[in-house]
């Protein structure tokens, strides 16, 4: 028998081994679709709950037994699932702003949703740990379903009416309170995913857009070229992140002003960008500056 070369056995804790584990982790991630939720009616506004929404939630439908699921941008703890004790309603909670997640956000959320179908109530769920046996977010929950979203301004729906709550639960929301910033959903027909924030000296309108990225990029090239990539007076594009395969432009606006009263601009730029989307030309030398200025201001979250 051979004499086994332990000189190619990676030593435990040593820079090697985790050299290896790092570029696995590589590997896993770019193996995950880059956007989670395609093919989903609420992919932007799921998305925004994903990163930056502080309270909301909406409803979920499963394809098996057309039972509701309530998703969540957060649960106590950031855990991924509770289903509340029967007397209580027995409803159940998946999140989305997680403590321990996977790279690959559909599949822990699939877990989590196929989990609480199954859970007894009062049950709660630290993280999801899906493996391959764990079916599609297509195939656990209906896909075309409009996600209707109800804003929070507060935590306070962790806790069920009437529920007398414990100190350490009342003090856990006390804190999450305290740091929220307040957020609401710009409602104008055609717009969807903008979030507006207010973030003290000034405030955002945060917009997932479901375009192509490269194409999308280009359009606000085209209307930037042209000084008109804003949501009228009191507002100016800030830049853009990328995150879950799509791209966010953000503008910052006038704190003063109501969420509600940069609905026709929002209307009027989703216009215009429709505009720049369905032109084929190439972009003039000038377009191709403004792009590579948006370029150079983007930044990528995940």
């Amino acid at each position: 028998m051979g004499r086994r070369n332990r000189h190619n056995e990676p030593k435990s804790g040593g820079n090697r081994q985790a050299k290896i584990a790092a570029r696995a982790a590589e590997r896993e991630e770019l193996s995950v679709d880059p956007r989670p939720f395609v093919g989903f009616a609420g992919e932007c506004d799921m998305v925004a709950m994903r990163e930056f929404v502080p309270s909301a939630t909406g409803r979920l439908t499963t394809v098996a037994d057309g039972r509701d699921v309530t998703i969540a941008t957060v649960l106590p703890g950031a855990i991924a699932g509770l289903v509340r004790d029967e007397e209580l309603g027995g409803e159940a909670f998946v999140g989305l702003q997680v403590q321990v997640h996977g790279p690959d956000v559909a599949a822990d959320l699939a877990y989590a949703v196929e989990w609480a179908t199954r859970a007894g109530h009062g049950e709660t769920l630290s993280a999801a740990h899906p493996d391959g046996s764990t079916p599609a977010l297509g195939d656990v929950v209906v896909a075309d379903a409009p996600l209707e979203i109800e804003v929070h301004n507060d935590f306070s729906w962790w806790v069920a009416e009437g529920v007398e709550v414990r100190p350490e639960i009342e003090q856990a929301i006390r804190n999450a309170n305290e740091v929220m910033m307040p957020s609401a959903r710009v409602s104008a027909e055609g717009i969807e995913a903008a979030w507006w924030v207010d973030a003290g000296e000034k405030a955002h309108i945060r917009w997932v857009r479901p375009e192509d990225e490269e194409a999308l990029f280009e359009a606000l090239a085209r209307v930037h070229s042209a000084g008109a990539l804003d949501l009228g007076e009191g507002s100016r594009f800030a830049g853009s992140f990328r995150t879950h395969g799509l791209l966010v432009p953000v503008f910052d606006l006038d704190p003063e002003m109501h969420h509600q009263e940069w609905a026709d601009g929002l209307k009027a730029l989703d216009a215009r960008l429709g505009e720049a989307l369905a032109n084929e030309a190439p972009l003039t030398s000038e377009e191709r500056s403004s792009r590579d200025g948006l370029r150079a201001r983007q930044v990528t979250l995940r």
